[in-house]
Formats: C-alpha cells, sequence, structure tokens
C-alpha cells in the first residue's frame, strides 16, 4: 500500500455520547489535490475487509487521494456502546460528519477542488452514503454507492428468531434472517450483540430513498447477479428526477458479495471520482 496511515482510533463525543468509532486517514504519497474520500462498508464487515484487503484504499491512494475509513458500530475495530442510540442510521450519520471534519473534510467551495468531501458505500454503507448525501449538501461533492438498494434488507430481519438461535439454537425459518446471521457469527471481530442492536435500531427508523435525494452526481454499480440489480434503474430515476446526474454501472458475473473486488468497479469509481 503506498502513503501512509495514521490508524489511530479517534473517540467522537457526540450528543455526549463517546461510540468508540474506529476511523483511520490514509494519506497518499503524491496528493492529487482532491477532496479526501469516505469509505463506508456493508453489514458485519469493517473497513479492513471490505475496502483494505480488497485494495480500494490502495487503488485511491495511487490516484493520489486521501481516504478515510470508518468501523459502524460493533464491527472491526470499533466499540460496541451500550446505548441503543449509537446504533441509529441518524446518530451514525452524525458521526460520520464528526469523524469528516476531524480528518480534514470541509465544506464545498467553488473552484476548489480540494473542498467537500466524495463518498463511497457498499451495502448498508450506500443506504447511509444517501442519507448522509442528502443531509448534508454543503460537504459531499460526489456519491459512489455499490450494491445499493431501493429498501433496507435489515428491515425484514426476524430478530426474536435470531436471539432465539443464539439462546438455545433454535432453527431461524428465515433464509434471508439465517442468512445474514449467518455472515454476522463468521467474523471474530464482530459484536454480534451490538450488530444485532444495530438491526433494531435500523428497524425503527426506516429507510425510504425517494424522502430524501441527493442532489450530487452519483454512480450506481451492482453485479447482474445481484438481485439489487432491479432496482438501479429506479434510484437513478429518483436521481433524475431531483436534477442529479446518475451512471449505472452492471458488473458482469458479479454477485453481491464478489462485486467489491472488481477491478471495473474500482477503475469506475476513480474514474468518477477524480473531477
Amino acid at each position: 500500500m503506498s502513503g501512509r496511515h495514521t490508524g489511530q482510533q479517534h473517540g467522537h463525543t457526540v450528543e455526549g455520547t463517546d461510540p468508540q468509532l474506529y476511523v483511520a486517514v490514509h494519506e497518499p504519497a503524491t496528493d492529487a489535490g482532491l477532496r479526501p474520500v469516505l469509505l463506508l462498508h456493508g453489514f458485519s464487515s469493517s473497513s479492513k475487509l471490505n475496502w483494505e484487503d480488497t485494495g480500494w484504499v490502495s487503488a485511491l491512494l495511487d490516484a493520489g487521494r486521501r481516504v478515510i475509513t470508518v468501523d459502524l458500530p460493533g464491527h472491526g475495530r470499533s466499540g460496541a456502546p451500550e446505548d441503543m442510540d449509537s446504533y441509529s442510521p441518524s446518530r451514525i450519520r452524525a458521526d460520520l460528519l464528526q469523524a469528516a471534519f476531524d480528518a480534514g473534510a470541509r465544506p464545498l467551495h467553488d473552484g476548489d477542488p480540494a473542498s467537500g468531501l466524495d463518498v463511497v458505500g457498499y451495502s448498508l454503507g450506500s443506504r447511509l452514503a444517501w442519507e448522509f448525501a442528502a443531509t448534508q449538501p454543503e460537504l459531499v461533492h460526489r456519491l459512489v454507492l455499490g450494491g445499493p438498494n431501493d429498501s433496507d434488507p435489515l428491515a425484514a430481519f426476524d430478530l426474536r428468531a435470531a436471539q432465539d438461535y443464539l439462546a438455545d439454537g433454535t432453527p431461524i425459518s428465515d433464509e434471508s434472517t439465517a442468512q445474514l446471521l449467518k455472515m454476522a457469527l463468521l467474523l471474530p471481530s464482530n459484536n454480534i450483540f451490538a450488530l444485532l442492536s444495530l438491526v433494531e435500531a435500523i428497524k425503527a427508523e426506516p429507510y425510504d430513498p425517494a424522502e430524501a435525494v441527493p442532489h450530487v452526481p452519483m454512480l450506481l454499480v451492482v453485479g447482474d447477479k445481484d438481485e439489487r440489480a432491479k432496482t438501479l434503474p429506479k434510484l437513478a430515476e429518483l436521481a433524475r428526477g431531483a436534477g442529479s446526474m446518475a451512471e449505472q454501472l452492471v458488473l458482469p458475473g458479479r454477485n453481491h458479495t464478489n462485486a467489491i473486488t472488481s477491478r471495473a468497479f474500482k477503475q469506475a469509481a476513480i474514474s468518477f471520482l477524480g473531477v
């Protein structure tokens, strides 16, 4: 990996509570003079798994971009707060804003290509990125959404069934819930009870992308084997209806799990954000 990775952990106090988010700032060896890029990972993943191990951070550094990565609460190297509020999407967005400003991001200013912030999200990170861009128009310059959806799959997660399974091994009848829980349990770095708190908090704040549409250019990316591919036209239509430019990229032979590793995805994102 080129560039310098500070890797320090920052505690961000928002509304009086420290969510113990792990934030890493990656510095390029040669700065392209463009705004930083914030990377948001998916459910039960981490910045290391989604962005470092797949080559995203290295590719962005090679392009001269400063990179900010954040592990969501209960994921990766972040803490697992006991208060439910720390897991709500609105609270996470507030913490991301604080993390971005602490890492040196500043509001957009005409004629200054280093001002503002570009955001790349994958899966759950795409939901957070969509809402973040919609609520922070003075900061977000461009948006890349990988594996996005027009609804949040976690909203249908059967919390009671998951809790019963963890308590005594009771089989889970809902296939989606069983798959998501299995995925979450595979990673030792995940705090499974914190992840269930995140699911509960997400259920309390339903996702409707039509309620607030980002007024920024966006690139929507999905694998053609991902069932979410059918939602791309709807999201693009929402963006265009709000006066935003929306490009779509469908990756041949890729599914929701491996689209993130696509070189074509990385190259398209870096090119899209390089203005």
